[in-house]
């Protein structure tokens, strides 16, 4: 899938990216890091994407992007309570935007936890799999744990990351009407705005804090 509405960004949005966002019901969202452990692995990449495939990809350096409050159009983006923010996994996206950026991003939609509730015939819930399943496309996951820190990123890592928002609107509107169907629409959203607290606690090290 090649992105041909693309921009990057270095460090946030430009003013006309944000307005035209901002004019939107729902934005795909995701970020690329230099790996899992937040605190640690730094905030490298964020992708967002439209129902018109509008991707703009925002780039920082180094973590000191992140002093100073040198992202207001983001964080005005991400917090904005009239455009939904959607993610795959978003429990690990929404801490890095806080850990990172400051910002409680709300509201959000998961597509993984809608395929959690909703596709109980399968135990694969990635984003190829909802991808290779709701869409009939493979996505090429070559370049998932690739240096994204990189000053000279590849075009086949700019690539990946376009790809990977560009299919979530899709997937949001299969996988919304299979909850539909099958009752399960409000529970989905309850549990998407409990991703606040439980990205809260992830930050803080309390990683299973709800089990027995």
């Amino acid at each position: 899938m090649k992105s041909s509405n693309l921009s990057i960004f270095s460090n946030d949005l430009s003013q006309e990216a944000l307005d035209h966002y901002l004019h939107k019901n729902i934005v795909a969202c995701d970020t690329e890091t230099r790996g899992l452990m937040i605190p640690r692995d730094r905030l490298c990449l964020i992708q967002l994407c439209d129902d018109e495939n509008n991707v703009s990809v925002v780039r920082f350096s180094s973590k000191d992007d992140f002093m100073g409050n040198k992202q207001p159009n983001l964080v005005k983006l991400l917090s904005d309570p009239k455009v939904t923010k959607l993610f795959h996994y978003a429990r690990f996206d929404v801490a890095v935007l806080k850990q990172y950026l400051k910002v409680d991003v709300e509201p959000v939609f998961c597509t993984k936890i809608a395929s959690k509730l909703v596709r109980t015939y399968s135990d694969r819930h990635s984003l190829k799999d909802l991808t290779q399943e709701l869409l009939g496309i493979t996505l090429d996951k070559s370049n998932q744990t690739s240096d994204w820190a990189n000053d000279d990123l590849t075009p086949a890592q700019i690539e990946y990351a376009a790809n990977d928002v560009k299919v979530l609107i899709p997937i949001f509107t299969k996988i919304t009407k299979m909850l539909d169907r099958e009752g399960l629409s409000l529970i989905a959203t309850e549990l998407c705005k409990a991703l606040k607290i439980v990205c809260a606690t992830d930050l803080l090290g309390y990683h299973s804090i709800l089990e027995h």
